[in-house]
Order: structure tokens, then sequence, then C-alpha cells
């Protein structure tokens, strides 16, 4: 029976791209597929940050590491990581860039709200457009999008974060289906609260949080088996649970929740 690292060769190999590498849920996948013989092209803005990875790496896994330091809210940033990687075999990529924001919409800065919609949508989608060309070319392939466990209904007090979650969440559902055919597997990766710089961020007070190493190993085997995958317990328990009440229930659900993390904020 082959191993996985085999059968990621085999369907994938050999370079894979992850964005949103330099911490979080993106440096668990650049270390979960170094483990499995990838080459990788590590993407983030801080460039300090994605060499001292690299390094760490390619100096344990003896694979090639290159590093793209790009901004993914602007046009230039994506069109870096396209054109940066088309000399490359790329096999497998993960969409891990992304941020959140929290609190009252109407508290928040208009131009972080597009900033979030251009990472999280506009970047998304272009490179799944630009890579899942070149995978179509190739006759294989593998696209994972971080999806969240509030993609599956309206949040108040994360109104537009969980907006551009559900953008991705029915871009990855739409596209496995569509692209399966072509050889060219898609998971959307729907976790809920874990230990990022996340948080941190959209200044978010968390108890309970999964570790960015579950959520990448769980992501990693489910892709080709299944479309949606809900990583680590917590996930799965308030997906799960949530799954069982109306729309509108979940909604007052996630409401109350979202009070209780941001009632720090300003209201």
């Amino acid at each position: 029976m082959a191993t996985q690292r085999e059968s990621f060769d085999a369907r994938y190999g050999p370079w894979a791209v992850v964005t949103g590498a330099s911490e979080g849920i993106g440096r668990s996948f650049a270390t979960a597929l170094a483990r499995r013989g990838f080459h990788l092209v590590l993407v983030a803005r801080r460039l300090q940050a994605l060499e001292a990875l690299a390094e760490s790496l390619a100096r344990e896994h003896n694979n090639q590491v290159k590093v793209i330091a790009a901004d993914l809210s602007t046009a230039k940033g994506v069109a870096t990581v396209l054109e940066d990687t088309a000399r490359h075999d790329v096999g497998l990529v993960v969409c891990a860039a992304g941020f959140g924001t929290a609190g009252p919409f109407l508290a928040g800065d208009i131009g972080e709200e597009l900033d979030m919609l251009q990472v999280n949508c506009g970047a998304t989608t272009a490179l799944s457009w630009g890579f899942g060309r070149r995978f179509d070319a190739r006759g294989r392939g593998g696209l994972i999008l971080l999806s969240s466990i509030v993609a599956f209904q309206g949040v108040p007090r994360a109104a537009h974060y969980a907006a551009t979650k559900s953008y991705v969440q029915t871009l990855a559902e739409g596209l496995r289906i569509e692209w399966a055919d072509r050889g060219i597997d898609v998971l959307a990766v729907a976790p809920g609260p874990v230990s990022t710089g996340f948080a941190r961020r959209s200044k978010l007070s968390m108890g309970r949080a999964e570790s960015p190493d579950v959520v990448a190993l769980e992501s990693l085997k489910a892709l080709g088996r299944r479309g949606t995958v809900r990583p680590g317990l917590l996930a799965k328990v308030l997906g799960y649970s949530l799954a069982m009440t109306p729309r509108w229930g979940r909604i007052r659900i996630m409401a109350m929740v979202m009070r209780g993390m941001t009632k720090h904020h300003a209201t």
C-alpha cells in the first residue's frame, strides 16, 4: 500500500505554494508539506520571517524552498505570486493568507474592510483561476481554500468577515464539482477558533482554540476525499451542532457568541 507521501507525490507533486506562510495555519501547512517531500514556495508580506522558515525547512527536510514577499491586498502582489511561480511545476496550492475584523461594522475602518475583501476573496479568486489553468494544462492538481465555521450563516459583529468566508466556501464547493473531471481536487477548510495571530489582529477575546498543526494535518488527510473538512474536535462539535439549527437560529447563536468575544470593543 502506498504511503500518503507517495500518493501525494503521484497526485500533486513536486511543488506546492502556500500563502500566509509566515505564521499560523499557513506555517503549519508549509511544515506538513515539507515533511511530505514537497518543494515549496512560501508567500507572505514579511520577508525576514519567510526566509527564516525557508532556511529551517530546507535544512530539516532537504528540499527546495523559495520565498515571495508579496502583499495580497494589491493586484501587484497577486501578479508577483503568479509570475514568480511560473517556472515551477506547481501541483498544490494552499490559500491560507487572510485576516478578519470583528466588532460593530460601523465602528470599523472601511480601508481595512476593503483590504480584507481583497485578501480573503479577490486574491483567492485570482490565485484559484491562475493556478487552476495550470493544473488543467498538466491534468492534475490540488487547491485548498481557507473557509471558516462562520461561513455558513451571517455573524453579527463579524458580518463582513463571515461574508468573505462564505464567499470562499461557496467558491470551493462549486470548483470542486466543476474541476473533478479535470483531475483537480478542491478542498474547503472550515476551522473553528484557532491559536494564531488572527485573534490578535481582529481583537477577539478567545477561550479554547485549536492548534494550527491539527488544522493542516486533518486538511491534508481530507484532500481528494471530501469537499469540506472541519478540522479539530471544536470545529466538528460547533459545526455539526449549528447545522441542526435553522439558519435564523444560527445567526442568533453566533450573535451571542460574538457579543461575548467582542464585549471590549466600542459599540
